[in-house]
C-alpha cells in the first residue's frame, strides 16, 4: 500500500467516523424532543404520576449494561488476537441484546396487566409516552443488534485484526450509545416522568 492509498483509507474511515457521530446526534436530538414532550405533559390534569415501572424494565437496564462490557471485553479480545474470546463475547452481546428486546416486551405486558393499553379507553398519555419512548428505543437497538451481526460475519471472515478492527469499533460506539441512551431514558421516566 503507497502513501495516497493509505491516506485515502485514512479518509474514509473519519469520514465513516463522522457519519456515525452525525447519526448519533440527530438521535440525541430526536430523544430530547420526546422527554422535552413529557415534561410539557406532566402538567396535564390526566398525567399519572403515580404508576409502577416495569420489573422488566429493571432487567432490561441490567442486561443492557452487561451486553456493553461483553463488546468492550471483544474489542479487547480482538486487540489480544484471541479469536475465541472474541467469537464468545460477540455472541454474548448479540444474545444479552435480544434478551434486552424480549424484556421490553414482557415491560410491556407488566403496562398492559397494570391496565393501559397504548391506545383506546384504557390508555392513559403518560403510559402511552412510556410504550412510544421504549418503542422507539427499540428500534435502535435492532440497528445495532444488526450491526453486531455484520461484525460477528466478518470476523468470521478474520476481517478483523489489532490494526484493523473500524467496522467493530463503530458498531461498539453505536452499542455503547443506545445502552447510555436507555439507562438515561430509564431514569427519566422513573424518577421525571
Amino acid at each position: 500500500m503507497d502513501l495516497t492509498e493509505g491516506t485515502l483509507e485514512e479518509k474514509n474511515d473519519r469520514a465513516k467516523q463522522m457519519m456515525l457521530w452525525f447519526g448519533i446526534i440527530s438521535l440525541v436530538m430526536s430523544f430530547a424532543g420526546l422527554t422535552s414532550a413529557v415534561l410539557v405533559s406532566r402538567k396535564r390534569e390526566d398525567w399519572l404520576h403515580d404508576y409502577d415501572m416495569p420489573n422488566a424494565f429493571f432487567i432490561s437496564c441490567i442486561l443492557i449494561v452487561i451486553s456493553s462490557i461483553t463488546f468492550i471485553i471483544a474489542k479487547r479480545a480482538i486487540k489480544s488476537n484471541n479469536r475465541s474470546l472474541t467469537t464468545t463475547m460477540l455472541l454474548l452481546t448479540f444474545g444479552l441484546g435480544i434478551g434486552f428486546i424480549i424484556s421490553q416486551l414482557q415491560g410491556f405486558g407488566e403496562i398492559i396487566n397494570q391496565g393501559y393499553n397504548f391506545t383506546g379507553p384504557t390508555s392513559n398519555v403518560t403510559m402511552s409516552f412510556i410504550y412510544v419512548i421504549a418503542a422507539v428505543h427499540i428500534l435502535h437497538v435492532v440497528v445495532g443488534l444488526l450491526s453486531i451481526l455484520v461484525v460477528i460475519y466478518n470476523h468470521f471472515k478474520q476481517k478483523y485484526t489489532a490494526t484493523h478492527m473500524l467496522g467493530m469499533q463503530l458498531s461498539a460506539t453505536f452499542w455503547h450509545f443506545v445502552d447510555i441512551l436507555w439507562l438515561f431514558l430509564f431514569l427519566f421516566l422513573y424518577y421525571l416522568a
